[in-house]
């Protein structure tokens, strides 16, 4: 047997009210549709619910049975409508990411301290991942990415207008090994690469010269799948490193680093942060989107 919740809701509001004309006021109903309904109840149960005179209604036992897990259950319901109501519309609840390494350190980090201290009631849960992560399937609020080339039922913000590239190696590696003129040269040393841990794709090194894009297939014994492990690796000497300039900047202002190759070097697509277009106004992911352009990018507008 289906439940019959319309039916039950009027049960419920005549019970709470003790008359048909308080269920009708309570529900916005008039009182002869509150009366057909509850016979309709009554008819589809087999049995009375409320015993009816000219001045009273009360509960018969099949309404005090029916009542008293009736009772529980719409409280229950008109909590959770009440927090489908309210939920995303103040600055509480919870905000779940997905991110790379790169963005964590560069981008969300430095600007997750401000915004807890000022938004202490949003919980954060991030997701560390390479892929384009399928918000919806796996239930999360928000993803970055460099470009903003997203699925069209997204929202993309742009936080970065660029991400300057770099090849760096430690002064004591260029010390023993010397330091390349050209990208070609890099075939003769020691190149840590980076595989993508989703694809499994090794990065490739691009470089510019002529106006025209080209790729070196470097070489080594090293092979990472994270970027504060590709850093670690130079910074100990162990060879030639490609990845974003400024994941790199303190190591390159303490001279744990050294860049190269500068003038065959370009940029990356920036940063954005995208997101379903049914969060658009969701508050906690505005709030962040909001805060987060404030530290990183200046406050470019949401639709940049």
């Amino acid at each position: 047997m289906r439940l019959p919740l319309a039916t039950l809701e009027i049960f419920d509001a005549i019970a709470r009210e003790g008359s048909l004309k308080g269920a009708a006021k309570r529900l916005g109903l008039q009182p002869s549709t509150v009366s057909h309904q509850l016979r309709s109840l009554e008819d589809q149960l087999g049995t009375a619910l409320f015993i009816r005179t000219t001045r009273s209604i009360s509960l018969t036992e099949a309404g005090r049975a029916l009542l008293r897990g009736a009772a529980p259950a719409f409280d229950q319901l008109s909590e959770a409508v009440e927090t489908a109501r309210t939920v995303g519309h103040a600055p509480r609840g919870s905000l779940r990411l997905a991110m790379t390494d790169f963005v964590y350190a560069m981008h969300v980090g430095p600007a997750l301290p401000s915004f807890r201290e000022a938004y202490p009631e949003i919980e954060i849960e991030m997701s560390f991942t390479d892929a384009l992560s399928d918000l919806l399937g796996e239930e999360l609020h928000a993803g970055f990415r460099l470009g903003d080339r997203i699925a069209p039922d997204m929202v993309a913000v742009r936080l970065t207008r660029s991400e300057p590239l770099a090849v760096l190696a430690s002064p004591a590696y260029l010390e023993r090994h010397g330091v390349p003129q050209t990208p070609a040269e890099l075939l003769n040393h020691s190149c840590i690469r980076y595989r993508f841990p989703t694809s499994r794709q090794i990065a490739p090194w691009t470089f510019s010269e002529d106006g025209g894009d080209y790729t070196v297939d470097v070489g080594g014994k090293l092979i990472v799948n994270t970027l504060p492990s590709v850093v670690d690796l130079a910074k100990a000497g162990h060879g030639f490193i490609f990845t974003f300039r400024d994941f790199c900047a303190k190591d390159i202002e303490a001279g744990h680093l050294v860049t190269v190759l500068d003038s065959y070097l370009g940029n990356a697509a920036g940063s954005y942060i995208y997101f379903p277009r049914e969060y658009r106004n969701m508050v906690p992911l505005r709030l962040f989107v909001d805060h987060l352009k404030a530290v990183v990018a200046g406050g470019l507008s949401l639709t940049d």
